[in-house]
């Protein structure tokens, strides 16, 4: 009989740790450090790609090594046009990006990358989000309920900023910051899913 895999989420992201635990997958959770700057002349879904690689990477790379272990990771980011949004660094920036989707469409897009024996595979999942015009005196107020802080984009399409929320095309579960549909696929390569 084969030895059982066991999974690591390389994230401290408590959504991602509730997104995959609600489709039923067992796993044991990492968090990582890496770089998450973007280089100069890089594309929106290249960035997001190399971050979820690097982050499965860096986070295998920190543990003993096991052959019957998988490690999986994500990274989202909110794009404008050719305009990446990471997480805001203060409410200034914040503003300048909610001032940016305000009445406008743009996409969230998470890459999620499973490494196992060395071969990583890596999926990447691009949503519409449609937001309505958004006053300055709602956007101070939202950064002063702390939970636009660490979010890609300044903003939880699950919490308070739904309210701006007109319409999303595409995984709903992708804007949160884990596309479970695509997730499940890459976990069933390795026997992982659980339907």
């Amino acid at each position: 009989m084969p030895e059982p895999i066991s999974l690591i989420l390389a994230s401290a992201s408590p959504r991602r740790r509730e997104l995959l635990q609600n489709m039923g997958v067992k796993f044991s959770t990492a968090s990582v450090d890496i770089d998450e700057s973007i280089k100069a002349h890089e594309v929106a879904l290249d960035f997001v790609e190399r971050l979820a690689q690097q982050k499965a990477r860096a986070c295998a790379a920190a543990l003993p090594v096991d052959p019957y272990q998988a490690v999986l990771s994500a990274d989202t980011i909110v794009k404008h046009d050719e305009t990446v949004f990471c997480k805001p660094t203060d409410v200034a920036d914040a503003m300048r990006i909610w001032r940016q989707l305000s009445d406008t469409q743009h996409q969230v897009v998470t890459a999620v990358s499973l490494l196992f024996q060395g071969d990583i595979s890596t999926v990447s999942v691009s949503t519409d989000v449609y937001f309505s015009k958004i006053s300055e005196q709602q956007m101070q107020a939202y950064w002063l309920t702390g939970e636009p802080q660490d979010k890609a984009g300044g903003y939880a399409i699950q919490g308070l900023a739904s309210a701006w929320v007109k319409l999303i095309h595409g995984s709903y579960s992708n804007v949160v910051g884990l596309p479970l549909f695509e997730t499940n696929q890459l976990l069933r390569r390795i026997n992982l899913n659980w339907l």
